[in-house]
C-alpha cells in the first residue's frame, strides 16, 4: 500500500502565514475522512527537523501559504520544480522546505512531492487567526489536498 503524507507548514503566529498548519489541524479536528494510508502532519516551521518525520512516505503533499500576485484564497497545485522558480512570481514559505526536499532526495527516499498553495491576505500581523477571505477557501483547499493525496 502506498503511504502518503499531508504536511502542513507555516508560522501560526503570523496570521495567514500559518495556513498550511491551520488546514491540517482543521482536517484533524473536523474528522475529515482520510483514505487508507494517508497521514496528516503539522510541520510548523520545523525545517530540517522534518527529515526524520517525513522519511518513508511514497508521496508528500505539502500545504503552505503561496505568495503570488492573485486573489487571497486562490488555490494552486504544482510540483517542486515550479516552486523554486521565483521569476514566475511564486514564493513559498521561507522556512526552507525546498532545502528539506533536496536533502530528502539525497537519501534513498525520493518520494513524489506535490504542493498545494493557498494565497494569503495577511502574513505580517502577529495574530493567530486566518483572514476571512482566506478562511472561505478552506473547504475547497481540503478537496484539492485530498485529490492530490489520492493521485
Amino acid at each position: 500500500m502506498r503511504k502518503v503524507l499531508i504536511l502542513g507548514i507555516g508560522n501560526t503566529l503570523r496570521r495567514d502565514d500559518g495556513l498550511g498548519v491551520f488546514i491540517v489541524r482543521h482536517m484533524e479536528e473536523s474528522g475529515t475522512p482520510l483514505p487508507e494510508g494517508v497521514d496528516l502532519l503539522d510541520g510548523g516551521t520545523a525545517g530540517f527537523d522534518l527529515l526524520g518525520l517525513i522519511d518513508g512516505y511514497d508521496k508528500i503533499v505539502i500545504v503552505d501559504a503561496l505568495r503570488t500576485n492573485d486573489t487571497p484564497g486562490s488555490i494552486y497545485r504544482f510540483s517542486p520544480e515550479h516552486a523554486v522558480e521565483r521569476r514566475i512570481g511564486y514564493s513559498l514559505h521561507e522556512v526552507g522546505i525546498m532545502e528539506v526536499i533536496r536533502t530528502l532526495r539525497l537519501t534513498d527516499n525520493d518520494p513524489e512531492i506535490e504542493f498545494v498553495g493557498i494565497v494569503p491576505e495577511n502574513i505580517t500581523d502577529l495574530d493567530t487567526t486566518i483572514s476571512p477571505a482566506v478562511l472561505e477557501s478552506v473547504p475547497r483547499a481540503v478537496e484539492v489536498i485530498l485529490d492530490a493525496a489520492t493521485r
